[in-house]
């Protein structure tokens, strides 16, 4: 049997953070609406809390995601949290493409095989997986995750993006944006266990 999907391993090392990156479908820049990055916030704090992830970081760009996640327990599995964040969304917006842009459905409407027609928002595969495991390490990742609107040309500086969590580290920690999801930043335990 000929498998077309990508595969990439996932593999958790207890006490480890998980950068994780993915882009939408052929780097298309289907994130620059702002309902649909909310959608996706909500998308992204249900799979958290049915998953038992942490949100240290994130920033939603208009083709990508990053986002730096911590398990909350040696069993979590980071493949079945991608897909409860990217399937439900995807879902959602394949709906409202039905009632509202054929057009655009129609384009992200690919034959996957003979006889096989797929919805894509989301580029195939896991996309990119790395195991973070020391402090430095974890705070570089923030930092670079932090500068991607600076980096292209969005804003000047991080905090002035909505669609991160640079506010967040910024702040006293107590700020809430309702559009975004909950971030949690790294437990105590982590920089007591970090190798």
């Amino acid at each position: 049997m000929n498998n077309h999907r990508k595969t990439i391993r996932h593999f958790h090392e207890p006490g480890d953070c998980h950068e994780l990156t993915f882009s939408c479908y052929q780097q298309q820049p289907l994130l620059m609406r702002d309902d649909w990055r909310r959608q996706f916030c909500v998308a992204l704090e249900r799979a958290l809390e049915g998953h038992s992830f942490r949100l240290v970081a994130f920033v939603i760009m208009q083709e990508h995601v990053h986002l730096l996640v911590y398990p909350s327990t040696p069993s979590c599995s980071i493949s079945d949290f991608l897909y409860a964040v990217k399937r439900p969304f995807s879902y959602r917006i394949k709906q409202e493409l039905t009632e509202h842009d054929p057009e655009l459905l129609q384009t992200l409407t690919i034959q996957e095989r003979p006889g096989k027609m797929t919805f894509r928002f989301w580029q195939e595969g896991p996309g990119y997986d790395r195991n973070l495991s020391t402090e430095s390490v974890v705070l570089a990742a923030i930092n670079y995750i932090h500068l991607n609107p600076v980096r292209r040309g969005l804003v000047e500086k991080a905090h002035d993006w909505k669609w991160s969590s640079s506010r967040w580290y910024e702040s006293d920690r107590q700020t809430i944006d309702p559009d975004l999801p909950p971030i949690h930043g790294l437990p105590p335990e982590f920089f007591t266990n970090t190798r």
